[in-house]
């Protein structure tokens, strides 16, 4: 069984990423489990809130580690990885932040994509939820980058393989499953 962590910023492509490799190791004829970390948010009013410095407004903070239920989350983990896959594909904005966790995957991904395509992609996802542009923007400028300078972006660096993105994941996604089946 192979342990995969997928990470990246907000809208960068991570889940894109992980579904791809997941429909190409399963065309491989392997067993795969998927985990998504978003899956294990704590309830909204048990996740933190934050004041911008910038504008002052409150936000509910879906950025930071403590919004993750990291004892489900690791029990699911734990429950994956004794289930005789033959791989788990574990996605989330958080993913390498987490050091039990990265210490126990066999292989670090982490989708890199510039900020200004991560906004675009966040304001056409959220506003085909029905937010508004002020509100997905606002969010993003007040809070979102931030974090994702202060979480995210630093565990690019215990990557084993970075990803485009912004651009077409089909080789990068072939290579590592070759790799898991191998």
């Amino acid at each position: 069984m192979k342990m995969i962590g997928i990470a990246g910023g907000t809208a960068g492509g991570k889940s894109t990423f992980a579904e791809k490799l997941a429909v190409r190791l399963r065309e491989r004829g392997l067993t795969v489990e998927e985990i998504h970390m978003d899956a294990f948010f704590k309830d909204e009013a048990d996740r933190p809130h934050v004041r911008s410095h910038l504008s002052g407004k409150e936000y509910v903070d879906d950025n930071c580690p403590d919004t993750v239920d990291w004892t489900a989350f690791h029990g699911e983990v734990d429950r994956a990885a004794s289930g005789g896959a033959d791989a788990v594909i574990v996605e989330g904005l958080l993913t390498l932040w987490d050091e039990e966790l990265r210490d126990r995957l066999d292989l670090r991904v982490f989708v890199d994509c510039l900020a200004d395509e991560r906004i675009v992609r966040r304001l056409r996802r959220n506003m085909s939820w029905g937010y508004s542009f002020d509100k997905v923007s606002d969010v993003y400028l007040d809070m979102v980058r931030f974090r994702h300078e202060q979480y995210v972006e630093p565990t690019k660096w215990t990557a084993d393989v970075i990803v485009n993105g912004a651009g077409n994941t089909d080789k990068a996604c072939e290579m590592i499953a070759d790799w898991i089946e191998k």
